[in-house]
């Protein structure tokens, strides 16, 4: 298995070019090379708010119900929730007693309780707090013990109904989530996303991984764009051509999708 946070190996296959990667070869995001992505995301998060005019913090994005600032207010509830333990348990509190209430997915509950708390806020402020909040997220989901992050177990059901261990959640999940809101106010801003291999390349390949893992089938997947690269698994079955970030879009259910990707890959 290689970590796709580092350097990723030829794998030949008579399927695709010398280039492409053998999926199964690719191992979960490990904790420390989870950090990193995490940090260099935060910041490109940060550049990006910051870069905003007031116009585009209130453009709608796919994400029903949040215009920019909306959805950042939860990225923001997310990242102070992770900073802080009171704070977590508080949120964690509130949104298992509004799901009572209302019902709905707990993960979609949190969102709500995040954004309610933080409603009165602009841009400004939310651009400020995300800057100065994001070391010491890093630092509390760096420092979380490995055997909490092992045998500690959440009970999700949204988008998938399964139980993760803490460490999914704070290295993939949390990751996935802040990265995937960066395209989503890309795309509503119509502003193109800053991208590279080193970054994007990991996390988008990290995602492949996990897809592959899910669904067990032979596939041929040819990812464009900077992001992307070359991934095989078996020879024969389904074989995909596809801009690396409309192929995270469709496992998100952001976009349609047929076949293979279909398979629900969580974000």
């Amino acid at each position: 298995m290689v970590d796709v946070a580092g350097s990723i190996p030829v794998a030949p296959t008579p399927d695709m070019n010398t280039s492409a990667l053998d999926a199964t070869s690719i191992a979960p995001l490990q904790h420390k090379p989870a950090m990193r992505l995490l940090q260099h995301e935060l910041q490109r998060t940060v550049d990006l708010l910051g870069a905003l005019t007031p116009a585009q913090w209130s453009a709608a994005t796919v994400c029903p119900g949040w215009d920019v600032r909306r959805m950042y207010l939860h990225v923001l509830g997310a990242c102070a929730g992770s900073a802080s333990m009171r704070e977590g348990l508080h949120q964690m509190r509130a949104a298992n007693r509004r799901r009572k209430s209302s019902g709905g997915p707990l993960e979609a509950n949190l969102s709500a309780v995040q954004i309610d708390e933080r409603e009165l806020m602009v841009p400004q402020q939310i651009v400020e707090q995300l800057k100065a909040i994001a070391p010491k997220t890093v630092k509390a989901r760096a420092r979380l013990p490995r055997p909490m992050r092992q045998l500690a177990k959440i009970k999700v059901d949204g988008p998938v109904v399964e139980t993760w261990s803490l460490g999914y959640l704070v290295d993939t999940i949390y990751l996935r989530d802040l990265w995937m809101h960066r395209l989503d106010a890309s795309d509503a801003t119509n502003r193109e996303m800053v991208l590279s291999a080193e970054h994007d390349g990991c996390i988008v390949a990290d995602i492949v991984g996990e897809w592959a893992r899910r669904h067990g089938q032979p596939f041929t997947l040819e990812l464009t764009g900077a992001a992307g690269g070359q991934f095989f698994v078996g020879t024969g079955g389904e074989q995909i051509v596809l801009d690396g970030l409309e192929f995270c879009r469709a496992l998100s259910g952001r976009s349609s999708a047929a076949g293979l990707l279909t398979t629900v890959v969580p974000f």
